[in-house]
């Protein structure tokens, strides 16, 4: 039996996986790690602790599994994307990694457009620039930190720092390069205009490869800090929303999945470009070689519940601990209580700023409607609902391009949430499905790693081979028009404080 290992280096948490070359999971380890916030709107973290919990993780999956190394035929890589790390002459981490959440280069979005121009980063890139990007990031070390501008030699993404440890090489594949806001997206490789315009040496980027390919080995010295055998392939991998469309099977026209995780994000493959003009959804390569796939993002989906749940919910964590459940499954058994609509609450899920459909860096999170009958459930019941309004805001935007969201796919966190998926099938109209296999892009570049290594001929041979339904959430016809009559009230509040948003960030 041949072995698949995948490695997702998340922003909570990196989470490996070892699978059978059928799929199935053999052993699974997940290390934590910290998010640094030194100012508002700024997101930070240590790259070397990526790859302390990745070593730890590998570890720990062997010993689990008892798997020999030897029996390992490929490793994938997953990752949050955008993430800037830069290394020295010596490759040291030079500074922490502004990750993707990190809003602090609204003036670089401005020094993009003006040098390169919004219609041309739009034609490139086929995206708008946004705070979010890597790009803007590079250009915000430059302009604030020149010493260690001028000390970097090498750029990577979260992920591909990883596989620089693994390997020793200098890497990256389409899907994750997309959100550099440096790469050509129809031709699937730097864009040498952008970087000129940008004055960024291109020697500071790793090698473009298809995500199936393999880039590297395991070296003999991460091979004995992680147990792995020396030589081992390494595929290209993908970013988180690549490798997930992977492990959920989207890799065809007409499909599509939607994630709760830290983000939120609506996702359809594509085999031609489909480019927003307006630049509310982000047109990437995918991870399967020759196509596309276009993607609605909110800044803050899980992350709301997960803030609500650790500022405001620390009897219902006491609790979980003492019957041996996860916190989760008491918020939504509370927020299963509130009927549609939270007894007249909502939410606005805009904790650090929001990307699709409004791409504003300013906008912050509201409570909507707050009264004195209110209690932690609605509170509870208006956070989900408004994190599910904002996948519809997504979806919307989809549809108006001609872009078909009825094969829905459900995954990440909020995915196992049957009260969540309801949400999504009941605003959607449509059916919501989940997969019997729920490790998602550990799965998905598992996947990559097996096409890789021939195991199989194609990224869909993979799929149609492994990725099978699980459950079908069917939509609740008389909840439809309930939940359209808040989605519309929904739609309404961001446009009217739109401008008190500014004004609150000059405060």
């Amino acid at each position: 039996m041949a072995y698949i290992l995948g490695v997702d280096i998340g922003t909570s948490g990196t989470k490996t996986v070892l699978f059978s070359e059928d799929g199935k999971a053999q052993a699974s380890s997940t290390h934590e790690y910290p998010l640094y916030t030194p100012q508002n709107g700024y997101a930070e973290q240590n790259a070397e602790d990526w790859w302390h919990a990745v070593t730890e993780s590998i570890r720990d999956v062997l010993a689990e599994s008892s798997v020999n190394p030897a029996d390992i035929k490929g490793i994938g890589l997953s990752g949050q994307m955008h993430g800037l790390v830069m290394l020295d002459a010596d490759n040291k981490v030079i500074r922490k990694s502004i990750i993707w959440c990190d809003q602090r280069t609204a003036n670089e979005v401005d020094e993009l457009n003006e040098k390169v121009g919004h219609d041309k980063l739009i034609e490139i890139t086929a995206n708008p620039a946004i705070t979010g990007f890597t790009a803007a990031k590079i250009l915000w070390v430059k302009n604030n930190e020149p010493e260690n501008y001028e000390k970097c030699r090498h750029i990577l993404l979260p992920k591909d720092y990883i596989r620089f440890m693994l390997t020793g090489e200098y890497a990256t594949e389409v899907s994750d390069a997309s959100g550099m806001q440096l790469l050509d997206i129809p031709k699937r490789d730097w864009s040498d205009e952008v970087l000129q315009k940008l004055s960024i040496d291109k020697a500071l980027l790793a090698k473009v490869y298809e995500s199936p390919d393999i880039t590297g080995e395991v070296t003999a010295k991460a091979a004995a800090l992680t147990g792995l055998k020396a030589g081992t392939p390494v595929v290209g991998g993908a970013g988180d929303n690549a490798a997930a469309a992977i492990g959920t099977g989207v890799v065809e026209d007409g499909k599509a999945f939607t994630t709760i995780g830290s983000s939120g994000v609506v996702f359809a493959h594509t085999s031609k470009i489909s480019i927003d003009k307006g630049g509310r959804v982000h047109t990437f390569c995918c991870a399967v070689p020759g196509a596309w796939h276009v993607m609605g993002v909110t800044q803050s989906a899980g992350l709301s519940l997960k803030w609500f749940r650790d500022n405001m919910c620390w009897g219902e964590m006491e609790t979980a601990l003492l019957m041996g459940v996860d916190p989760y499954y008491l918020t939504d058994k509370a927020a299963d209580k509130v009927p549609i609509g939270a007894n007249g609450l909502l939410y606005l899920p805009y904790l650090n700023g929001e990307r699709t459909p409004h791409l504003d860096p300013n906008a912050r999170g509201v409570f909507f409607g707050l009264s004195a009958m209110h209690k932690k459930k609605e509170l509870i019941r208006a956070v989900m609902e408004g994190v599910a309004y904002s996948m519809r805001d997504c979806a919307e935007v989809m549809r108006e391009m001609g872009i078909s969201v009825n094969d829905m796919m459900a995954c990440g966190g909020g995915g196992t949430s049957p009260l969540w998926r309801q949400m999504l099938a009941d605003l959607y109209a449509c059916p919501v499905k989940t997969t019997l296999n729920k490790e998602g892009p550990a799965l998905g570049v598992a996947l990559l790693a097996a096409v890789g290594t021939g195991i199989y001929k194609s990224v869909p041979e993979a799929c149609n081979a492994v990725i099978k339904p699980e459950r079908i959430q069917e939509p609740i016809a008389e909840n439809v028009p309930k939940y359209n009559k808040v989605y519309s009230l929904y739609k309404r509040l961001y446009p009217a404080m739109k401008g008190m948003f500014a004004e609150l960030a000059e405060l």
